[in-house]
């Protein structure tokens, strides 16, 4: 089963523009090319992104319901009510939860707050678990990262003599739920910038900070506050890389400063969860280490059990606490691990069996699945095949199958879901993914209908996945300098990708080995001029085959990256795609 090959697409090299910038900034001619390849080709703007300030985050106050949030927060504080912040149970949602329980404690505030099961109670609002919340005498709820669809929901909670202040930044109906406050950067006739796309950790800290300043009763917060902001910025950089949100405008400030915190003053449980993962404390904690390493492990809990231990891990000041919690989460995250990869294996098969392979869009379904895995099921879909993926979990004896959909470039998912709402029970989302219910015989006609739109919305399939290059290097050019030079560029993330390279003309040095768990990745040494480089590909062992057509001569994509091992470091590459041949194609 061969996965979609990728367009390599090389950056167009503008060196005037390069030096131009090296010169006024006084950097490197490689930043300055990266720059340019990003679009920053003023030194104002470049300079900007680089540096990226403190002073880069915009006021709290222009979140469309912030000050009015604050205000009522606070008020109910003084009043003695009991409150409740009701989160998400991903990253983001954990981490904004944390935010604002951590704030409530600072303010001596009577508060709990509940995250539901993904299982029993489903995304967001649970109306049961509201009426719990209102019966054991919760006045308040604080809704994070969810609850702008839950029109019903809230309706009937203020029934009950609640009142709701709802932050979230997911897409919203026409209809706004009937809260005493909404709190959302895209609400109508919002002038919060467009750019910032805040996660829901974002808007959470955003409430935290304005409420911080009413009590300290001016813009400069009070000092015991001003730290609990801080360690708020690592938790929301932690949701924000998590959540792929774009590391640009103010997200990148959330980012570069809340990584700088974690790695200086780390809250014990970050601290133990970069332990847990093998992150040494010698190495500073990186944007991709959160995306790759510390988010799955956040992720774990809500995925197979519940993430109320997140929350407990990230406001406790206990370490002991925080390393049992980090090493339970670490266990749960080997266990979600081995379940996906099942999964997947068996999605890509149905996928085939049931002729799927040539449609635009995919659905596929079965009642052995994992609800808590079908989301990263599908992204393994879309990176498989390069075409936007649903993938449904339907238990036996459950009324509804839960489902979750990740899209590829130019395909608004919560739009294509809109267009086939008659055939689900709910959904919500944005853009690149998305959640919903189905009932389980509506399947095969929200397979039809989600098929055709993706078709004409694309006059035919989707186009062919494009791999950005930023350049081709020769190997002489894989040097500590450079990786020097290209960390001047962190955070990397979505909207700044780390960059990747070209080399060809390359020979592969003996037989390719294969290592890794399972030894599904390969390893093997490239010569280049009488130069010589180890280069690691995950995942690409069933590729080996076709990596060795040419007699070993082949071209490669690759990251630079720093290996470590008995004291010795060495650079090498990590290989993202490869043509077997000296020459590469660019279709």
């Amino acid at each position: 089963m061969s996965a979609v090959r990728k367009r390599w697409q090389v950056a167009a090299q503008d060196s005037q523009a390069a030096q131009h910038l090296a010169r006024e900034l006084v950097i490197s001619p490689v930043v300055a090319q990266l720059l340019v390849n990003r679009g920053l080709r003023a030194s104002l703007a470049a300079g900007e992104f680089l540096r990226s300030p403190m002073s880069g985050l915009h006021a709290p106050r222009l979140v469309p319901g912030v000050a009015e949030a604050a205000e009522k927060l606070l008020a109910a504080v003084k009043a003695g009510s009991r409150i409740c912040i009701y989160g998400d149970y991903d990253v983001d949602g954990t981490t904004g939860t944390a935010i604002l329980l951590r704030l409530l404690t600072i303010l001596g505030a009577k508060a709990q707050f509940h995250v539901p099961n993904r299982i029993t109670e489903g995304y967001g609002l649970n109306r049961e678990t509201l009426a719990q919340l209102a019966a054991d005498g919760v006045e308040w709820i604080v809704s994070v990262d969810c609850g702008i669809s839950a029109v019903r929901e809230v309706a009937e909670a203020t029934a009950l003599g609640m009142k709701l202040i709802i932050t979230d930044h997911h897409e919203f109906a026409p209809t706004l739920p009937q809260a005493e406050v909404l709190v959302h950067p895209r609400l109508p006739g919002s002038t919060y910038p467009a750019t910032a796309n805040l996660c829901g950790a974002g808007v959470a800290f955003k409430l935290a900070w304005a409420t911080a300043q009413l009590a300290s009763g001016s813009d400069k917060v009070a000092p015991e506050f001003r730290e609990f902001l801080l360690d708020s910025l690592a938790l929301a950089a932690l949701g924000t890389v998590a959540d792929v949100m774009p590391l640009s405008d103010e997200n990148r400030v959330f980012v570069k400063h809340g990584l700088e915190r974690s790695n200086k003053r780390p809250l014990p449980g970050i601290k133990a969860l970069c332990e847990a993962a093998g992150l040494k404390p010698e190495h500073p904690l990186k944007a991709e280490d959160i995306g790759y390493k510390i988010g799955p492990r956040l992720n774990a809990a809500g995925r197979l059990e519940c993430a109320r231990l997140v929350v407990d891990l990230l406001t406790t000041s206990n370490p002991v606490k925080a390393r049992e919690i980090a090493e339970y989460l670490e266990d749960l995250n080997s266990r979600r691990q081995t379940v996906e990869r099942k999964i997947t294996a068996e999605a890509k098969d149905m996928v085939q069996s049931q002729g799927q392979s040539e449609a635009p869009g995919l659905v596929v379904a079965s009642t052995e699945w994992h609800q808590g895995v079908v989301g990263i099921v599908a992204s393994r879909l879309v990176d498989h095949f390069g075409k936007p993926s649903l993938v449904i979990a339907k238990r036996e004896g459950d009324e509804l199958g839960s489902g979750s959909g990740r899209s590829v470039a130019g395909l608004p998912l919560h739009e294509a879901l809109a267009a086939c709402a008659e055939h689900l029970v709910t959904f919500g989302g944005h853009a690149a993914a998305a959640g919903f219910k189905v009932r389980p015989e509506k399947i095969d006609d929200l397979r039809t209908a989600f098929v055709d739109y993706v078709r004409t919305h694309f006059s035919g399939s989707p186009p062919t996945p494009v791999l950005a290059i930023e350049a081709e290097v020769p190997l002489l050019a894989m040097t500590f300098g450079l990786l020097d030079d290209l960390d001047k560029l962190e955070p990397y993330g979505t909207g700044n990708p780390r960059p990747r390279f070209l080399a060809a003309g390359l020979k592969i040095e003996g037989t390719p080995r294969r290592i890794g768990q399972g030894e599904r990745h390969l390893s093997f040494s490239i010569m280049q001029d009488g130069m010589k480089v180890r280069a690691v590909a995950f995942g690409f062992a069933d590729r080996l085959d076709e990596l060795m057509a040419e007699g070993g001569e082949c071209s490669l994509v690759f990251v630079p990256k720093i290996n470590e091992w008995n004291g010795r470091r060495t650079v090498e590459m990590e290989v993202i795609d490869f043509q077997a041949g000296a020459v590469p194609k660019f279709d």
